[in-house]
């Protein structure tokens, strides 16, 4: 076992991580980039575990059995701070309280680590916080962090920063990884690693959950029925209910774990009166969770689209003749008579107008559901 296993098919940003641990290469700032779902944060808090490792032979850093590594898998290590948001964006707030923890000095570690998940959800102002902070860096702080691309990072801090780039898996590897990792059926991780498109924690969680796996199945096939307006109006309902009620299922359970962890911690049963000096801790959460849960829709609502996207995917392969093994391999007739019946020019419009949707509902404050119409109509 070691810190590394978890990233299948990676074997250049692995040697080049090892490297660094051991000594060779080792800089204060590191960017990982890489599309959704290759291992940007699994990458780093390897690295991190690599850096905090206790086994004296610097070549062998990154066991993933000793107490360093142990404790940075599991997020409790007192030198390594993992920064990740659950809102839309990373305050300015927050980037100060990083500043301060990366000027602390190593309680039992040889560095202290600041690993950034969500770097490109940071606005400029915000990201302008860390930039002193990365670019005259305090003796032994590594900073770790994580983006889709390099131009998702301000210029000024990726240009301070040694990249690490990742790469999607091949799909044989993430199903290898279910198998062995999570004790899935071996039929069921390749196909569940195939239309997650190598996404590992999408591929998991449809490799888990049947649920999921009919959801996506129902919206793989929407564009089958997609021939009026009206059906257009209602697809774009049902894709934004269904995006609704797979974020909603993953909250609801844990608002009322944190609401009641609360009380207790306030001394106040579920259910009695709140005493009014105690209110305004009760509604700074309630606040936080309905941030959170506005991200989680459209966080969601992004892997819907993502999964209608891969539709049009293999339309565009076969009238191309790409030669390229289908995602929704188990949809190929229906898709083959769609792909007759239309045009290459015709598929990539289409894919253009979900591009676009999913660019809005991450990006601003458009309405989902008016955005999703207008898609749906287009796509028509």
């Amino acid at each position: 076992m070691s810190v590394w296993d978890d990233l299948r098919g990676q074997a250049p940003v692995v040697e080049q991580l090892r490297r660094a641990a051991a000594g060779e290469g080792l800089t204060h700032a590191w960017l990982f980039t890489g599309p959704p779902g290759s291992g940007r944060s699994t990458a780093a808090k390897a690295f991190a575990a690599a850096l905090t490792c206790e086994v004296e032979d610097v070549t062998e850093r990154g066991c993933g059995v000793c107490p360093g590594c142990q404790e940075v898998l599991a997020e409790t290590h007192p030198d390594v701070e993992f920064v990740r948001t659950e809102k839309v964006t990373i305050t300015i707030d927050e980037a100060r309280e990083m500043v301060a923890k990366a000027g602390d000095r190593p309680q039992s570690g040889r560095y202290r680590i600041i690993v950034v998940e969500d770097a490109d959800r940071m606005a400029e102002r915000t990201t302008n916080v860390l930039l002193k902070a990365i670019e005259e860096p305090t003796p032994r702080t590594v900073w770790m962090l994580c983006a889709p691309s390099p131009a998702d990072v301000l210029v000024t801090i990726r240009s301070r920063c040694r990249p690490v780039g990742l790469r999607v898996p091949p799909v044989a590897d993430v199903a290898a990884l279910l198998v062995e990792r999570d004790g899935a059926d071996p039929a069921l991780a390749l196909e569940a690693a195939r239309a997650a498109q190598s996404h590992i924690g999408i591929a998991r969680r449809l490799a888990h959950d049947a649920e999921a796996r009919e959801r996506r199945d129902e919206t793989v096939r929407a564009p089958l029925d997609l021939t009026t307006v009206s059906r257009a109006v209602a697809l774009a309902e049902r894709l934004v209910k269904i995006a609704t009620e797979e974020a909603n299922a993953s909250n609801d359970e844990r608002d009322a774990a944190e609401r009641a962890h609360l009380l207790e911690t306030l001394g106040v049963a579920e259910g009695d009166r709140l005493p009014p000096s105690l209110r305004g801790q009760v509604r700074q959460l309630e606040e936080e969770q309905k941030r959170r849960a506005k991200r989680s829709v459209t966080d969601s609502l992004d892997r819907t689209l993502t999964d209608l996207l891969s539709f049009y995917r293999d339309v565009l392969m076969l009238q191309l003749d790409g030669g390229v093994e289908p995602v929704n391999a188990g949809l190929s007739a229906q898709i083959r008579a769609f792909a007759e019946s239309s045009t290459p020019e015709a598929t990539l419009a289409r894919m253009d107008a979900i591009n676009t949707t999913r660019q809005r509902i991450t990006t601003t404050n458009v309405a989902p559901l008016l955005a999703v119409e207008a898609m749906a109509v287009a796509l028509i």
